[in-house]
């Protein structure tokens, strides 16, 4: 167990929590590893993964959870309920487990509007109906008004990991490609235009998904896929920055290869986004075989949810420990987390 990598680098600041405590960028990284991990470390929790994964009686299993509090809760492309729904799916999907059982729990503030509710509910049946599990548990509170936002949602999941196919237990090393399975920011970019407060309109739906269909039928056909993130919160930045982490290694994507929608890319100019930073709820960032890229990307393309798959970059033995991109003019960044808050409430 690598405890170095996981015990806290820096103190908390301030006195208050903010924003950015849970924005998915840099202060959020530094606050649960501060608070929660130096009171809750054990040897499963410690790589901080998306789902953690359980040996139980012979059986190898994998556990996530999370909770949304996306606003506004109906968006272009998806609602809060299909939202848990995919979120937790892919926590599990991406550390190679088939997800089987979740559980649902709404916290639901007094005056919310019963058909808004409803139609909430119905979309996380579909949405669980469409990715093949079972709602088996879950748990409804109703608070005073003012008490929450509208709605607020917790999901968790359980998948197995079956033996004999999954992600390769060989390491990541030099050479190593890195894809994703589709254009970045949609998700952001559609929540954000649905905000009343922003006045621009877009055509941008969200990508809002489960995606365990498109990895399994990868994991099935290609013994080389290593590492598995969705990149939601952070986005690319900071799946990426996670994956550096660790091994002594760095990686190096092309801007010119990193697929962006227009509508996507002319919001960000505007505001001054990078798309690698927002979220997406409907994509997965892999690492495979250097040799086995192109056989990847075929399998990815011949799904709907991964048509527009791209090799992105790949790893190297320069900038150890850094995340570099290529500029579409020639020259080479660095690509970061998010410091604080981008796009709050955004899942």
């Amino acid at each position: 167990m690598r405890r170095s990598i996981f015990l806290p680098r820096y103190p908390m600041r301030g006195k208050v929590v903010t924003l950015s405590h849970g924005a998915g960028g840099e202060v959020m990284r530094r606050f649960i590893r501060h608070l929660f991990v130096k009171q809750f470390d054990n040897p499963i929790l410690a790589p901080l993964s998306d789902a953690a994964l359980i040996n139980l009686d012979g059986s190898r299993l994998a556990f996530t959870t999370d909770s949304y509090v996306v606003k506004p809760v109906e968006f272009p492309g998806g609602d809060i309920g299909k939202l848990s729904v995919c979120g937790t799916v892919n926590d599990l999907v991406v550390m190679g487990a088939r997800p089987v059982y979740l559980s649902v729990g709404f916290i639901v503030e007094e005056g919310l509007d019963l058909q808004l509710l409803e139609r909430i509910v119905v979309s996380a049946a579909e949405a669980a109906r469409s990715a093949g599990v079972e709602i088996v548990a879950g748990d409804t509170k109703v608070v005073a008004r003012g008490g929450c936002d509208g709605i607020f949602i917790n999901t968790s999941g359980i998948g197995v990991c079956p033996l004999g196919r999954g992600l390769s237990e060989h390491p990541v090393q030099l050479g190593d490609a890195v894809l994703i399975s589709g254009t970045v920011g949609d998700h952001g970019i559609a929540v954000l235009g649905a905000r009343e407060e922003l006045h621009f309109q877009t055509s941008v739906v969200s990508d809002c998904a489960s995606l365990n269909e498109l990895a399994l039928s990868v994991l099935n056909e290609s013994s080389g896929v290593k590492w598995m993130r969705d990149p939601t919160r952070g986005g690319v930045a900071a799946v990426l920055s996670e994956l550096v982490e660790i091994g002594s290694f760095g990686v190096l994507v092309r801007e010119l290869d990193i697929p962006v929608r227009d509508d996507v890319m002319t919001v960000c100019e505007l505001l001054g986004f990078d798309p690698l930073h927002l979220a997406n709820e409907g994509k997965v960032v892999m690492v495979v075989e250097g040799d086995q890229a192109d056989e990847v990307l075929m399998i990815l393309r011949r799904h709907p949810l991964g048509r527009d798959a791209a090799l992105i970059g790949h790893i190297t033995s320069s900038g150890a420990g850094y995340v570099r991109v290529e500029t579409r003019v020639g020259g080479v960044r660095r690509l970061q987390r998010p410091a604080g808050e981008l796009l709050p409430r955004i899942c």
